[in-house]
């Protein structure tokens, strides 16, 4: 059998060497060009019906690849001087830069769409580039992006491909693939140089006129993909950048989306600062499902979300900040237990959700009312059963180009990787730009399951280099690493592990995930932003006592005995988490239903909604108190040296003599130099009371605004007085104050002695 070999390059010189690879022996044969044609030399050998390995020799650029030839491939195969791979067509070649392309249509780009830009190869080295200068590429054109004439751009990165066509219900979903195959309507697509001038984008511009109503699409790749089931490299490849899959569940194409056509109302919008947020996660689905205040055909939806937002339930209840968990594409079927942290398309919106206007709508919606929206991404993984990036491009590791090891959940995306980091930062801007939400909550972003260089990059890309500047950034990264401050003040906010296991232990009084105990060691620490853990400033904590991932309170609690079994036990030691996280130094976090003190274990999204709200004790509490942390500046204050600057002081503590060894806790709160603004937080943790001697500091009246019990705010938002019964005329000092048994309290100065 005659194989003709076909390597692009203009040097001179080479020579080819090709064995069969026997058990016992290799007999290394050499072929010399047997011609040269407009791409360079080709050489023929000739060999049995099998296999054989081949190399170039003398070939620059070539680090010795050996090659591997199958009969499947047929009888003329091309090579490419820089990549091992072996095609069975011949490869396109690039028809100049990206950067060229942009240049003829960057006038027909809308303003409200994000065109694919990040290229991070220049901080390879460390250092930033000039202050303007946009490095490396300009715009990469990924995804489908409808321009201002009607017209659809598609873009593709794939650098070990030899053809890209695009093929979708504009031309019959023609290709080479197609069962019936019709080449005069196969649409090939340019190659351009792109990262590193290297050929690696795809492009291909849809005429406005060829454009369908609704226009589903998906990419065909040949070459630089594992075979096919008849021993092709070729395979579809759905687009890394889909922003929303089609309605045909078994085909699943990429469904190109126009963000344009949504008409934005939230133009006085401005991204609150961390440290005033008090944040809210959510479940999509599980937030309205069952809901009997919700139409059923909104249950489980964003249009249900949507609803509660016009309804005044989040302003009411005082939260900020709606924390969504993921809203990206997923297998998965919902479910009570579907929590989304199987995506299969990063930009993409989950189908079951709503569609990509319905998103914007809830951001748009909840911004006129006061309401930021955050956004999870899980980036450290992808789904292990529908997987569009699984094998997307060969690179002869499991997975391809896009993965690399494996992490708890399966697979693990290759975060460590340029190519890769720029997608998911491109990822990560078009969802700010083209959902307008103020941040996002990362998922499971440890070192171990992905790479940090990653998140400083897209810190970088996305606030230092002004593309969003106020961007919320917060991680899930158990256990805490401090790499993730950078500065502190401009670092990634981090769930805090040590508080929420802490008070945990504390609540349900033992050892809680059989590390963490209730004793009175780091007690201080978790309530003064955990700095003596992981934390540089309080920007790098999210408080919480509740998430998806845990427990909640009152399961928690009754997990440790019949003695804190009974219904006022756990709804007591719940009070005091919820005092807890939103007092301590830092921001905090509340789980859906936490406000009704829903008793679940963790990852359960469906709960039961409270009738009638307004005689709900437990959700008044909670609102009672989230209203206090919104209202008084000392309850929300940041910074990274609050002690050192007299803004916080601990006045009881098992450390301090007063507290001796008990789990008890309290501090002073100076935000200023008014003392209308000075407060005071007391908790104790002990099963029983505990009596101690409080420094007030400021003489004069202190009132009671909260206890475990009870909220009472000052006017207008309350009754409380000067002269109430539970207020503390005090010169100063208070002795023999008792703090009951799993109590807290809330005080605030309010006037002199002598003055109502």
């Amino acid at each position: 059998m005659e194989v003709i070999i076909h390597l692009r390059t203009n040097q001179k010189g080479i020579y080819l060497e090709y064995w069969h690879t026997h058990r016992y022996r290799r007999k290394v044969h050499r072929a010399d060009p047997g011609g040269f044609d407009e791409d360079g030399p080709w050489f023929q050998v000739t060999v049995g019906p099998s296999s054989f390995n081949f190399r170039f020799k003398d070939l620059e650029g070539d680090p010795g690849f050996e090659r591997f030839y199958g009969n499947y491939l047929g009888r003329e195969i091309w090579c490419l001087p820089d990549r091992p791979d072996v095609y069975h067509l011949k490869p396109a070649a690039a028809k100049g830069h990206v950067n060229e392309f942009y240049q003829q249509i960057r006038e027909l780009v809308p303003e409200n769409i994000y065109l694919p830009e990040t290229d991070v190869g220049y901080l390879r080295e460390g250092i930033p580039p000039r202050p303007g200068k946009k490095p490396g590429i300009e715009k990469s054109m990924l995804g489908a992006n409808v321009l201002k004439d009607g017209s659809i751009l598609f873009g593709l990165f794939h650098p070990r491909a030899a053809r890209v066509y695009l093929t979708g219900n504009f031309n019959d979903w023609q290709c080479p693939g197609h069962s019936n195959p019709d080449p005069a309507k196969f649409l090939a697509m340019d190659l351009y140089r792109g990262y590193y001038d290297y050929p690696n984008l795809w492009l291909f511009r849809l005429p406005a006129d060829q454009v369908p109503m609704e226009t589903e699409y998906l990419f065909y790749v040949a070459g630089g993909v594992p075979l096919d089931g008849n021993r092709r490299p070729e395979r579809y490849l759905h687009d890394p950048l889909t922003r929303c899959y089609g309605k045909d569940m078994s085909r699943n194409p990429s469904l190109v989306i126009d963000p344009t056509e949504y008409q934005w109302r939230d133009q006085g919008w401005k991204t609150p600062a961390l440290s005033d947020l008090v944040i809210y996660e959510m479940n999509v689905y599980g937030f309205t499902e069952g809901d009997p205040d919700i139409p059923e055909e909104e249950q489980g939806k964003f249009s249900g979300i949507i609803r509660r937002i016009k309804n005044g339930y989040f302003k009411d209840l005082g939260v900020n900040a709606l924390g969504l968990m993921p809203t990206s594409e997923a297998p998965s079927l919902q479910g009570p237990t579907a929590l989304g942290y199987d995506p299969c398309g990063f930009a993409s919106i989950e189908r079951d959700f709503g569609a990509p206007d319905q998103l914007r709508e809830l951001v748009d919606i909840a911004h006129q009312n006061g309401i930021a929206v955050l956004m999870e991404l899980v980036f450290n993984h992808t789904s292990n059963t529908f997987n569009p990036l699984w094998d997307a491009i060969s690179d002869g590791t499991p997975g391809g180009f896009y993965f690399s090891g494996g992490t708890p959940w399966g697979n693990r995306v290759a975060t460590e990787r340029e190519e890769v980091q720029n997608y998911l930062i491109d990822v990560a801007k078009l969802l700010l730009k083209e959902y307008h939400v103020d941040g996002f909550r990362f998922d499971a972003t440890h070192s171990s399951w992905m790479d940090h260089r990653f998140l400083f990059k897209l810190q970088y890309e996305i606030r230092t280099r002004g593309f969003k500047p106020d961007c919320i950034l917060i991680v899930e990264n158990l256990p805490n690493e401090p790499d993730l401050n950078l500065e502190g003040w401009n670092g990634f906010a981090q769930w805090n592990d040590p508080f929420h296991d802490k008070i945990k232990a504390l609540l349900r009084e033992g050892v809680y995930q059989d590390w963490v105990d209730d004793s009175p060691e780091h007690l201080g620490d978790i309530f003064y932003f955990s700095r003596n853990f992981y934390a540089l400033h309080t920007n790098n904590v999210i408080n919480y006592s509740e998430s998806h991932d845990e427990n909640s309170l009152p399961f928690e609690v009754a997990t440790d005995g019949p003695a804190l079994q009974t219904e006022p036990a756990k709804e007591r030691k719940a009070r005091l988490g919820i005092m807890a996280t939103l007092t301590a130094l830092g921001q905090p976090m509340l789980y859906m239903g936490q406000e009704f003190n829903v008793d679940r274990p963790r990852n359960r999204v469906q709960f039961e909604w409270p009738r009638d709200l307004s005689q709900h004790r437990f959700y008044q509490w909670v609102k009672g108190l989230i209203h206090l942390r919104r209202r008084y500046p000392a309850l929300r204050m940041a910074g990274d040296k609050l002690a050192e600057e007299g803004k916080f002081q601990f006045i009881i503590g098992p450390w301090l003599e007063q507290g001796n060894g008990r789990c008890v806790i309290g501090w002073r709160l100076k935000p200023n130099k008014d003392p209308r603004d000075e407060m005071v937080v007391l908790f104790n943790f002990e099963p029983y009371d505990v009596k101690v001697g409080i420094n007030f500091g400021v003489p004069g009246k202190w009132v009671k605004l909260a206890d475990i019990d009870r909220v009472n705010d000052l006017p207008p938002f309350g009754t409380g007085m000067a002269d109430d019964p539970a207020t503390i005329t005090t010169d100063g000092y208070f002795e023999d104050f008792v703090l009951p048994s799993s109590s807290g309290f809330v005080y605030k100065w309010e006037s002199p002695v002598g003055v109502q």
